[in-house]
């Protein structure tokens, strides 16, 4: 499974799982074109302009999630038994995850470990490695959105199973425990409200006689 062992080797990253490291020579890559023009007959050198273009953000996600949804697919065809995309549940796509778990990189202590709940372990420890939380959450986002953008329906999206999203919550609460570290997302301060504006004295209309 060559595009598996790729898709693990990229995930060294704790909080993205970025494919773009195993791609060399591909359309998303910096590319760099030379044109040389000469200046006429009595110019006896050329000039050289070079022009590159660095991909952005949507294009580096779109061409991660189809790289993504390949993957998945070369992972159903080698199960055993083959699995087609129609047959595939959630039960299907945790044991993907749990089969990524083996090649991750993110050092989860078990409780019996004294370095349990310590962020920054001063020793090593023998305790396994995993598929980081956000690397994860990540892979399951991409996955979902390229389900339904290759004809999937949203009610039947494996990928946005109950047991999914509740696989991935406790492999979060799991690894905020063991590794010390919070993922609680920091709730925006929202901007103290504008002062009301002070109401304006409407004139009485003109003519009109304050006493009969």
């Amino acid at each position: 499974m060559d595009s598996i062992q790729q898709f693990i080797q990229t995930c060294n990253n704790e909080n993205s799982c970025n494919f773009m490291n195993t791609i060399s020579n591909n359309n998303t890559s910096l590319t760099t074109t030379t044109t040389t023009t000469a200046s006429g007959s009595s110019s006896s050198s050329a000039a050289s302009t070079i022009t590159s273009n660095t991909p952005n953000s949507s294009s580096r996600y779109e061409n991660q999630k189809r790289r993504d949804w390949n993957t998945f697919g070369q992972y159903l065809k080698n199960h055993r038994p083959p699995l087609s995309l129609s047959r595939c549940s959630g039960a299907h796509v945790l044991e993907f995850l749990r089969y990524l778990d083996q090649f991750g990189k993110t050092k989860v202590h078990t409780p019996i470990c004294p370095f349990y709940g310590h962020p920054n372990p001063p020793a090593p420890c023998p305790c396994p490695l995993r598929q980081a939380w956000g690397s994860l959450d990540a892979l399951i986002g991409r996955l979902r959105a390229a389900f339904e953008e290759n004809g999937g329906k949203p009610e039947t999206n494996p990928f946005g199973a109950r047991a999914v999203r509740l696989y991935l919550r406790e492999v979060r609460d799991l690894q905020s425990k063991a590794r010390g570290i919070s993922y609680e997302k920091k709730k925006r301060k929202r901007p103290p409200p504008p002062p009301p504006r002070p109401q304006q004295q409407v004139p009485p209309p003109q003519g009109a006689s304050a006493a009969h």
